[in-house]
């Protein structure tokens, strides 16, 4: 289902938890679950993977992350402060030491020339460490928009483990 370069990562980022014994939890927008999916794809992702919050309306990301509903009115779903929130609200429901979030336009529709379709935002958070937060502009329609996601989602996951003391 997955390439096997996205298993690898994803095999990675379940093996670096299990290393450092942290519980991992996702919340997804524009992947609708493709990075929970990619991580069950491994052997032994049940001994990190705690949830998966698959939010893809703002109400979602206000009831279930905790994402402020003035902030979404203000920035938009597909904003830096949204991801880090998301990524950071995701944690307690999610019983989990480390989080990964992505929002996005994976297209055809919904683009502006403000926020371009294949614009999305990933935030990673984790215990006692600072939120990671990268921006991208992928090209390729819907499948290659969400699957170039998951793969930076990962090796965002990856570059806040490397940061384990």
């Amino acid at each position: 289902m997955f390439s096997n370069q996205l298993v690898e990562l994803a095999e990675n980022v379940i093996s670096t938890c299990k290393k450092y014994n942290l519980r991992l939890v996702t919340a997804e927008s524009c992947t609708g679950g493709l990075i929970a999916g990619c991580l069950t794809s491994v052997s032994g992702a049940s001994d990190v993977l705690q949830f998966g919050f698959v939010t893809y309306t703002n109400q979602a990301k206000t009831n279930l992350l905790g994402v402020p509903a003035n902030i979404l009115r203000e920035h938009g779903a597909v904003s830096e402060i949204v991801s880090r929130s998301m990524a950071n609200g995701a944690i307690g429901p999610g019983n989990a030491d480390i989080s990964v979030s992505v929002t996005g336009i994976a297209g055809p529709g919904g683009g502006s020339n403000e926020k371009p379709v294949g614009l999305v935002h990933i935030s990673v958070s984790r215990n006692h460490f600072d939120t990671l937060h990268e921006r991208y502009l992928f090209d390729g329609d819907r499948e290659a928009v969400r699957l170039q996601t998951v793969k930076a989602a990962l090796k965002l996951l990856l570059k806040h483990l490397e940061t384990q003391p």
